[in-house]
């Protein structure tokens, strides 16, 4: 066996997993102080969570005390202003580490929620809204999705009719994060003509008459409140139209680059913990009168795996610089996020492999994300499309 299989200056040694350049001493304390929290308020409590298909509602508060909600929001909303991709990245690996997409898409819904309000909307609904969701005394969601088209935004059927100092919202989406509980929804809605150019975004709190939600079962993310919604003849008043009229498009276009690299980094930390946990079970478990990590074939899948995330590591940080550089590497993202999910996916079958019907039961990390690699496949933005997207970028 090589020695530096079992520690050292090697891929297998994970205390010294994120050192990239961009990475500085306040990256790495934003970390200390994460890691300490998912330890102490979440790792304990994912199994109880999942099976119960939520988690306690207090948990956004204790997210936001320790600075979770509000990084990288305004101080004036009461949030931490760090325009800083790294400290998505740090962000995004650490909650990784519960194995539970359904805590992290549903703690963080505000992230894709919120974003269109402070972007473009007015004055007095950033003021009305973004200190209650960062405060963790709301929830705010964003619908988008609707049962007829996915990814095909430009598409979208929920009709908003103005009427006097109101719009009338007719119509429904579908596979909503946060959506039964959530108290904020920014809401793409046809106001105009068919294309991009008749989209706009409304604000809609939880009590409109006529708002309803069905919670809706998924293979994975159990712990995710997803939601069909139903809009019957909803009232909206028109201050709460997100920026202008017919121009929504633009808005729900700003945050996707943000979206695709934090789950590019959730996907590839995803792969990580699968990695981490065979390379454990392997060292641990007996096989034929030797260790499981003594047979070359299972030596040779760690090995596989490392190298894929490693890889995939160095791509995120060379986007991660490019973003932080003030570029919007929009083909590269797009790849990017391809690369990630199949990363996660490759590492993900080969963790429940190597663990065997151990890894099969519920209450492993490995079980979970393996049921989970579809939907980072599929959410913000499919492989179909990222890949469609890039050739576009690249003008073929």
């Amino acid at each position: 066996m090589p020695a530096d299989f079992d520690g050292g200056d090697s891929p297998f040694d994970f205390d010294h997993r994120y050192q990239g350049p961009g990475y500085t001493e306040d990256h790495h304390a934003w970390r200390a102080t994460l890691r300490a929290f998912v330890d102490k308020e979440i790792m304990p409590f994912v199994d109880e969570w999942d099976e119960a298909g939520e988690f306690p509602r207090e948990l956004y508060k204790k997210a936001a005390e320790v600075g979770l909600l509000g990084i990288g929001y305004p101080e004036e909303y009461g949030g931490t202003p760090v325009d800083d991709p790294w400290f998505l990245l740090v962000t995004a690996e650490e909650m990784a580490r519960t194995s539970s997409g359904g805590v992290n898409a549903s703690l963080m819904v505000h992230s894709i929620g919120l974003p269109p309000v402070l972007a473009v909307g007015s004055a007095e609904m950033k003021q009305r809204v973004a200190p209650q969701v960062l405060s963790g005394d709301k929830i705010h969601a964003l619908a988008i999705t609707e049962p007829s088209g996915g990814s095909d935004v430009a598409n979208l059927k929920t009709r908003a009719v103005r009427d006097g100092d109101h719009y009338v919202v007719n119509g429904s989406k579908m596979f909503i994060t946060g959506g039964m509980r959530a108290d904020f929804y920014s809401v793409a809605v046809r106001t105009g003509d068919e294309g991009n150019a008749g989209i706009s975004l409304l604000l809609i709190e939880r009590d409109r008459e006529g708002f309803t939600r069905t919670s809706l079962k998924k293979q994975g993310w159990w712990a995710s409140d997803t939601a069909a919604l139903y809009f019957d003849d909803v009232r909206v008043p028109v201050e709460n139209l997100i920026g202008e009229e017919n121009k929504g498009f633009a808005g729900i276009m700003l945050n996707f680059n943000n979206e695709r690299l934090w789950m590019s980094a959730s996907a590839n930390a995803l792969a990580r913990v699968c990695l981490e946990d065979s390379l454990a079970w392997a060292r641990d478990r007996q096989t034929f009168g030797q260790r499981l990590a003594d047979h070359q074939v299972i030596r040779h899948k760690i090995a596989e795996m490392a190298r894929k995330i490693n890889a995939t590591q160095a791509y995120l940080e060379q986007c991660a610089q490019r973003v932080s550089d003030g570029e919007r590497p929009v083909a590269d993202l797009s790849m990017l996020k391809v690369q990630s999910t199949l990363t996660m996916e490759f590492c993900a079958r080969e963790a429940m492999q190597i663990l065997g019907g151990a890894g099969y039961m519920r209450g492993c990390r490995v079980e979970r994300i393996y049921r989970e690699v579809r939907v980072m496949a599929i959410g913000g933005g499919s492989e179909e499309i990222m890949r469609d997207l890039v050739a576009r970028q690249m003008g073929i």
